[in-house]
């Protein structure tokens, strides 16, 4: 049971510099230089042990670690052959009812919005062109709005709403330069070979 308790250490080592960046108003500038580097840090850990156990669903690690697991998953974005790899292993414990539905679809839309296509179940949210937090492009609103209630999610409207008000809590701001920051994802996206 020792893998879980190392996978949970790595979800606290996220949270911790997460609470630092909000609380030194430095979240909502960029990837954070410490961040990414935590987060490359936390996938090569969860990888060896993957690798070693296969998925951590619920039934080998308890439902504490696997949550914790899907987060480290979840912020590897610097890991696009990582986060597939780990997309695919998660859709097979969902079919096996072994794990939730719900990361799978976080998990996948997220992998989908960083290749540049539309996400099916609206659940990334980045700054748009008019400073307001928005979904990513998806491909259908009542498409959308039906897979999130068939995963018990609210729907997309409501969800719009929730992130606006987080991030006003979190204080985080619009890009002053949206243009400016498009062109640094994208770049970002080539240099760790999303694009």
């Amino acid at each position: 049971m020792h893998f879980a308790q190392q996978i949970i250490t790595l979800k606290q080592a996220d949270e911790k510099l997460r609470n630092h960046l909000i609380q030194t108003g430095q979240l909502g500038a960029g990837y954070h230089e410490d961040m990414a580097k935590l987060h490359n840090k936390n996938a090569a850990i969860l990888n060896h042990i993957i690798d070693e156990i296969g998925y951590p669903t619920n039934d080998k690690v308890g439902q504490e670690a696997s949550d914790a697991a899907w987060l480290v998953i979840q912020h590897s974005i610097g890991q696009p052959e990582f986060m597939k790899k780990c997309a695919r292993l998660l859709k097979i414990a969902v079919e096996e009812n072994n794990a939730n539905p719900i990361h799978l679809a976080y998990l996948t839309d997220r992998i989908a919005v960083f290749e540049g296509k539309p996400q099916a179940f609206g659940t990334q949210f980045d700054w748009d062109k008019n400073g307001k937090m928005s979904p990513q492009p998806y491909d259908d609103l009542n498409q959308v709005n039906q897979r999130r209630k068939s995963l018990g999610l609210n729907s997309l409207e409501e969800q719009t709403s929730l992130m606006r008000k987080r991030v006003i809590v979190e204080q985080e701001q619009p890009p002053s330069d949206f243009e400016k920051r498009k062109k640094e994802m994208e770049d970002w996206k080539k240099s760790v070979g999303w694009i």
